[in-house]
């Protein structure tokens, strides 16, 4: 069992292309682009259009809780937000754990920004925050993403059938998981 309130004091956490900020409203501007861009949407499998109050409102009260952890992902080069990645879905009986990413589209895809943030968090959820398990689910046809999570340590325990509609047809989902006691990979050169 971890606290409730185990994000309470989310840091920034520090890698060698990007760092993870705590999100606010002074990252506006970078989530808004990710949210409108078409091929992150579908590669998350996002339906919901969202609103500039929605989305101002939704970072103004990031702070306030403290059961998640919601990152922005800025590039250190330039300090453009070019992403965001979120534990949320806490469970503090079984110390586990929801995982979600979502990068501005093809400007940044295969650059290694999702291989960094996924290890930057896991490294943190396991060894700061306590954590024993991380999930997440993957659709079949972002095989980018999955390659991302099993570099990262994550393996496949199973399928959620026909999870996701989009653009008319049925699409399944993969459910994936990393333990605390699982071997996490070495970091070699970025995919």
């Amino acid at each position: 069992m971890i606290r409730a309130d185990v994000f309470r004091d989310q840091p920034v956490l520090h890698g060698r292309s990007i760092r993870l900020e705590p999100q606010t409203e002074r990252h506006f501007d970078g989530i808004w682009r990710m949210l409108g861009d078409e091929e992150s949407n579908r590669l998350t499998g996002t339906h919901q259009q969202f609103t500039e109050p929605q989305i101002r409102q939704w970072l103004a009260t990031r702070r306030e809780h403290h059961d998640r952890a919601d990152w922005a992902v800025v590039r250190r080069a330039d300090g453009a937000v070019v992403g965001e990645v979120v534990l949320n879905d806490l469970d503090p009986d079984n110390a586990s754990v929801s995982f979600r990413i979502g990068l501005l589209g093809p400007e940044v895809f295969g650059r290694g920004i999702g291989t960094e943030a996924t290890r930057l968090v896991v490294a943190y959820a396991f060894d700061v925050a306590g954590l024993h398990r991380i999930s997440l689910d993957v659709f079949d046809f972002n095989p980018r993403a999955r390659r991302v999570y099993e570099k990262c340590g994550f393996t496949v325990e199973g399928v959620h059938r026909d999870a996701l509609r989009w653009e008319g047809r049925w699409r399944d989902a993969l459910f994936m998981a990393m333990l605390s006691t699982d071997p996490r990979p070495e970091e070699s050169a970025p995919a």
